[in-house]
């Protein structure tokens, strides 16, 4: 059993592998874009002054942090037009502008030029003294020249040149020809272009200094340390909404989660098995009719009805207060010292209701498969012969027959450390559960990357872990499988 452990641990390394690969694929190419987001809420929580100067400091330094002006993998494999500098310009949508016009055009010099003589414009109009400044220009004009570092479309770059010359004729005549030059240079663009060199493979090597390495291993081997331990040492880095460490916001709400799955688990298998068992020994008989409409019904019930209903009957004081309507404990009487079983005899009112919402749905399903289950079994020939040595009924059924039907039962064990992950949202937030399920929620509305990343990380790490344990688990019921 320990060889064929070791074997499959060392099977779901390249998955692992996979998942960091698709989990940081999904990191880098999500449509937000943290720096933006994280200098916004930087600036709300007053830590930038206004000024540009301040905020491109503060862009410079997350970029930097969160390793944007690295590569992005340990080699890329582009064209000879491609810059290999193009991960250090710090504004994204000016990159991919750039990455763009040299798909588009190539001339990654000419591009290059043009786009530092946008820069320079801006600089000129920014510069210009007050007593010349026109203001409504002034912002037509900024607003086109951002166009064009940002904008890649012909018809849109037309528009904002449209846009200057229109009010170029209103500003001093001195920096019309910046204006000018800039307008030519895109046209040299567009006009003399090298796109057959795009058609030229280049592979560019990058080391350990890239964007996938800091974010699995962190900042070893790596020029410059930032501050990273990586995803390796359990290290997600910090959340996009709340500046706090993606690890400790897991940690803090996955054990409630944890324990609301696996107790309804726990229950569902607990009252499921016997279900099944009597639902096939007593096949079409009135208590099988009657055992499968009972679950039917109650799994045709969507949970979020069930719980508001649990909370509406036993939790309200109009009715009956046996329960407390939400929460996992009372912050003014619970105390952090009580040992064990203090705890528990505080906190297992608050999920006597969750737990009943989590479980009821999946009575009919495991039943159902333990019902199937049992019913082939009993049809087989070993359990005719098992009764002809004059075996009690009894020991047919529990010691030949179960361990057998369980087997698919089993399969669902895989299933379930991913769900404790996840958690559920609808009925985390009816109960006022802090769990994760209602963080994951938060974070997929506030376009919380990381948070998503490490969540998806950590459920395919969970559902590797899930299946290792089914398939011990198969040993365990059926001993005719063995493991070498």
């Amino acid at each position: 059993m320990i060889k064929y452990i070791v074997k499959r641990l060392l099977i779901f390394i390249p998955t692992l592998i996979a998942i960091s690969l698709l989990a940081f694929v999904i990191s880098v190419n999500s449509p937000a874009d943290p720096v933006e987001q994280l200098t916004r809420a930087a600036s709300s929580d007053g830590n930038i002054d206004g000024s540009s100067s301040a905020e491109q400091q503060i862009k410079n330094e997350i970029r930097r942090k969160l390793g944007l002006d690295l590569p992005v993998f340990y080699f890329g494999i582009t064209h000879i037009n491609m810059l290999d500098t193009l991960h250090k310009i710090p504004d994204r949508a000016v990159q991919e502008n750039i990455r763009t016009l040299v798909n588009q055009y190539g001339n990654p010099e000419l591009i290059m030029s043009y786009v530092k003589k946008i820069e320079s414009c801006i600089s000129i109009i920014k510069s210009l003294p007050d007593s010349s400044r026109k203001q409504e220009e002034i912002l037509q004009i900024n607003f086109a020249l951002l166009q064009l570092k940002e904008e890649d479309n012909p018809k849109t770059v037309e528009l904002a040149f449209q846009n200057i010359e229109n009010n170029l004729s209103l500003i001093t005549p001195s920096v019309r020809h910046h204006f000018t030059e800039l307008q030519s240079e895109y046209q040299k663009i567009t006009e003399d272009g090298t796109t057959w060199k795009n058609w030229i493979p280049k592979i560019q090597f990058n080391g350990a200094n890239n964007q996938y390495h800091l974010w699995l291993f962190g900042d070893i081997g790596m020029e410059v340390s930032r501050g990273r331990k990586g995803v390796i040492r359990g290290d997600f880095g910090d959340s996009f909404s709340d500046n706090q460490p993606i690890t400790d916001k897991i940690l803090d709400k996955f054990m409630y989660s944890f324990v609301l799955v696996i107790a309804s688990i726990f229950i569902a298998y607990l009252v499921s098995i016997p279900l099944g068992i009597y639902s096939a020994y007593f096949k079409d008989t009135s208590g099988d009719r009657i055992t499968t409409v009972s679950v039917f019904m109650l799994y045709s019930l969507p949970s979020y009805f069930v719980g508001t209903l649990l909370l509406y009957w036993f939790a309200n004081p109009d009715n009956l207060v046996w329960f407390p309507s939400g929460g996992v404990k009372n912050p003014a009487t619970f105390n952090d010292d009580w040992g064990l079983f203090e705890k528990f005899s505080h906190q297992s009112p608050y999920f006597v209701l969750p737990l009943i919402s989590y479980s009821y749905s999946s009575f009919a399903f495991i039943s159902r498969m333990m019902r199937v289950g049992m019913i082939n079994e009993l049809n087989q020939d070993y359990v005719r012969t098992a009764r002809s040595k004059g075996l009690s009924e009894k020991k047919v059924v529990f010691k030949h027959v179960l361990r057998n039907a369980l087997l698919p039962i089993v399969t669902m064990i895989a299933n379930i450390f991913p769900a404790a992950l996840g958690g559920s949202v609808i009925l985390e937030t009816i109960f006022s559960i802090p769990g994760l399920g209602l963080e994951i929620y938060n974070a997929v509305v506030s376009t919380d990357i990381p948070m998503i990343v490490a969540v998806f990380s950590l459920t395919g790490l969970l559902t590797v872990i899930g299946y290792l344990v089914s398939d011990i688990l198969y040993a365990l019921v059926d001993p005719r499988i063995s493991y070498k």
